[in-house]
């Protein structure tokens, strides 16, 4: 089973990015194959809504976006890993999920995490990020969310290493396949 992490923060080291490693690392040990790709190392551009790829299945413009989505279409599993900015999912994020359009519907059967970090200590805070995510599983055939952790109070690079949040992250990678 092929486990990818998309790790959308643009900063390097930061704590959604912290919480997808050790998703990642419990995954391992547990025997996964695993993947982490970070969106700030890609060159990636927002959609441009011309709608050519409804007929070619592929986008217009050359980017990283297409290699990144095969990645996405030949994972068993994908964790959606985003600090919540403004009570949103990273713009980066979103930026490769609207360009998935080309070929969404072959990102099927596939089962979800969810990671996000806030600063606020409100759960709360993460609901606009949380439904936009659910938004775009919704659109995928066969999605299956199995995890959502959520990194609440985490502002400064690295404030989660001292959660239980970061344990939990753990566990869940390492959990791949024992949950329901």
């Amino acid at each position: 089973m092929k486990v990818l992490a998309i790790s959308s923060s643009p900063r390097a080291g930061g704590n959604s990015e912290t919480l997808c490693d050790a998703f990642l690392q419990g995954a391992a040990e547990a025997g996964y194959e695993t993947e982490k790709i970070c969106l700030r190392e890609k060159k990636l551009a927002p959609c441009l809504g011309c709608g050519a790829c409804g007929s070619t299945q592929r986008c217009v413009q050359e980017d990283d976006a297409g290699s990144v989505l095969k990645v996405l279409i030949g994972s068993d599993v994908i964790v959606l890993a985003s600090p919540v900015y403004f009570y949103c999912m990273s713009a980066q994020l979103k930026m490769l999920i609207d360009r998935c359009l080309p070929r969404f519907t072959e990102i099927k059967d596939k089962r979800f995490y969810i990671i996000l970090t806030a600063a606020d200590p409100n759960r709360g805070a993460m609901d606009g990020a949380l439904a936009g995510l659910r938004g775009y599983l919704s659109c995928l055939p066969g999605a299956q969310e199995k995890g959502v952790i959520y990194g609440c109070g985490a502002w400064d690079k690295g404030d989660v290493l001292g959660l239980p949040v970061k344990d939990e992250a753990y566990q869940m990678g390492k959990n791949i396949g024992k949950e329901n």
